[in-house]
């Protein structure tokens, strides 16, 4: 991959590994808190604001603070990278690329997993504008030096979860933003769910083309529709079941943060509440085939988990979430991935990375402190960002600080509460 410097089977020896894996071993069984999967070397080449980063951390929250377009957030956008999907600002790979550079993008990151001992060298980018076949517009996913099958496979190594700005919205968008929440959140239980859903989608939008163009045959549009009703009918189940586990954590108290029902809505789901796995796929498959006529005139799918919806309770005033304050809704996404956390903690043995840009803008100091208690009990890598440094005080040496000035980052003491 023309320069794209992900890593290769040089870039750690054996002894090393050997050494950090027995290092991060003998760390996680002199803590009390539960391990977390973190990163402990990030590598940034032509990606957004910079040209080139170099930083190693701990395991602890990490704090990037400075002026907005300081570039802290394109620190965590990169991160957000190292899962399944197209990045927390969901941009179209291009448009990553720094300013200065004609050439491919790359991200690359030492990830560690405390469920398994494993300290894996990840690479995720895009391979140089001039490469052929369009291969410049595709993410290419190298792990310890071997390409792998495409973005779905970091699902197996790595759970993600992140909050932004925009997603204070999250309750009052269309569906779709709220699926994605809820599949982020579905990866770190289900690892194959990635590639489940990216086939169905693949499915469903080569069904849409044919039917839409009146290309193909009836046997095409039944081969593709058993394809979207054997994935279609996984992905159902695989988010209903991971609502289901999420519920437990849910349930525990999560301080000033409001207690949440969450519920999967849609045909297949509602299907599967009183028919088998094997009969909700048929029932699928015949309302596609009885849908081709509508779905032609279209261009579009009537029936699939494409169209569910993620239903978000608070169950303190009994309010549905888009009737919520805008403070309520914040309060509402931190309990959720606060409670995944905690869910994945026990059930995998692993914390998932948090990414939390300017999480704390809009809470008040007891939220602030309940968050950074929670972070902290959880053993949790969360990478914060925000203005001012001391908004994350109450941190304190639980955390590595780092202002950020033009895509610099320097390390600094934890300030003063």
């Amino acid at each position: 991959m023309t320069g794209m410097p992900l890593p290769g089977p040089d870039v750690e020896t054996s002894l090393t590994r050997q050494s950090s894996a027995k290092m991060a071993s003998e760390k996680m069984a002199a803590s009390p808190i539960p391990a977390a999967h973190f990163v402990s070397r990030l590598k940034l080449t032509a990606f957004r604001s910079y040209q080139s980063l170099d930083l190693e951390v701990g395991a602890g929250p990490v704090v990037l603070y400075g002026h907005n377009g300081a570039g802290k957030t394109n620190v965590l956008e990169a991160l957000s990278y190292l899962s399944p999907g197209r990045g927390m600002r969901r941009a179209k790979l291009a448009e990553v690329t720094h300013h200065s550079v004609s050439g491919g993008w790359a991200v690359t990151a030492r990830v560690h997993d405390p469920a398994t001992g494993q300290i894996l060298d990840v690479g995720t980018g895009t391979a140089d504008a001039s490469a052929p076949d369009g291969a410049s517009e595709r993410r290419i996913v190298r792990i310890d030096g071997q390409n792998s099958r495409g973005p779905a496979a970091l699902a197996e190594l790595l759970s993600v979860s992140w909050l932004t700005p925009r997603m204070d919205r999250l309750f009052q968008d269309e569906a779709p933003s709220r699926r994605r929440f809820l599949d982020r959140l579905v990866y770190g239980f289900d690892a194959a769910h990635a590639r489940r859903v990216s086939a169905y989608e693949r499915a469903m939008r080569e069904r849409a083309r044919l039917l839409k163009s009146g290309e193909g045959n009836p046997e095409w549009h039944a081969a593709l529709e058993e394809t979207m009703a054997g994935h279609g009918v996984a992905v159902a189940a695989a988010r209903r079941d991971g609502v289901a586990r999420l519920a437990n954590g849910l349930a525990t108290d999560a301080g000033p943060f409001p207690r949440v029902a969450l519920a999967v809505k849609g045909s297949l789901e509602e299907w599967l509440d009183t028919m088998s796995a094997v009969e909700v796929e048929t029932a699928f498959r015949d309302a596609l085939k009885a849908s081709r006529g509508r779905d032609s005139e279209t261009g579009g799918t009537a029936i699939g988990p494409h169209r569910s919806d993620l239903e978000v309770t608070h169950l303190g005033n009994g309010l549905a979430a888009q009737q919520c304050s805008t403070g309520e809704q914040k309060a509402l996404l931190i309990a959720i991935v606060l409670a995944d956390a905690r869910v994945k903690a026990v059930r995998l043995g692993a914390v998932p990375m948090l990414l939390l840009d300017e999480v704390v803008a809009h809470l008040d100091a007891e939220k602030r402190e309940a968050l950074f208690d929670q972070l902290l009990e959880l053993g949790a890598q969360a990478w914060l960002t925000g203005t001012d440094d001391h908004l994350f005080a109450p941190l304190g040496q639980g955390a590595q600080f780092f202002s950020v000035t033009d895509a610099v980052l320097s390390p600094q003491k934890a300030p003063q509460t």
